[in-house]
């Protein structure tokens, strides 16, 4: 098991790894496979960046993210100039725009709707995360897929045999019409990596998604 200083310095390497990010300016602290990011930048996507470079990272259990956004003076936006362009970034990734609301207040994006796949839900939130004014995404997109009577949970079971990143021998798939129910795996990014996977089943609406990080050393 490693330590609270062996964790923290593996997470700080991890944040040092991504270019977009500067080390010197997001703080580290580790304490029971807890890990808190403090700091200040410049736009919402390197707060995200940093958080999920912390999850990538074997031993963390959660992320307390603590990180604040302080934009330069030139990229400050009105709610107004920031909402037209979340509308543009949701065109340009081919999120159907009559299925979707957007609002905007003080900066932070709220989306609401409902759209046929996870995957179209994942890109909306993704195509506004790098724009300049953005302190924050809530994402209240909700999937109405084609109902099936009943999940195939033998398909998600295989293609999380085929992921090589997760191990599937702890996790446990449980279909109840069109929610799924997912054991234990060995890092957050695991988890939600199974989480998309299991989102991508046909005829799937709900993820109930109870796997919890039970990490381990050879």
């Amino acid at each position: 098991m490693r330590t609270n200083e062996q964790l923290q310095q593996d997470v700080e390497n991890a944040i040092k790894w991504e270019p977009l990010l500067n080390a010197g300016e997001i703080g580290v602290t580790a304490k029971d496979g807890v890990i808190t990011l403090t700091g200040t930048v410049d736009n919402y996507l390197k707060k995200q960046q940093a958080e999920n470079a912390a999850k990538s990272v074997a031993g963390v259990k959660a992320v307390a993210e603590d990180i604040t956004i302080k934009f330069q003076s030139d990229y400050r936006k009105s709610d107004t100039e920031i909402a037209k362009e979340v509308i543009d970034a949701l065109k340009a990734n081919y999120i159907p725009d009559n299925k979707v609301k957007v609002f905007v207040e003080n900066g932070w994006v709220k989306l609401e709707g409902a759209l046929d796949w996870n995957f179209q839900r994942d890109a909306a939130k993704n195509a506004v995360k790098p724009l300049m004014g953005v302190i924050g995404v809530t994402n209240d997109i909700t999937i109405q897929a084609e109902r099936q009577d009943e999940i195939e949970t033998k398909e998600i079971e295989e293609a999380l045999a085929r992921n090589w990143s997760v191990s599937d021998q702890d996790i446990e798939v449980k279909g109840n019409g069109s929610r799924v129910t997912l054991g234990s795996v060995h890092s957050l990014y695991q988890k939600d990596e199974a989480d998309r996977i299991a989102w991508n089943a046909p005829g799937v609406c709900e993820v109930d998604n109870e796997l919890y990080v039970d990490y381990f050393e050879n």
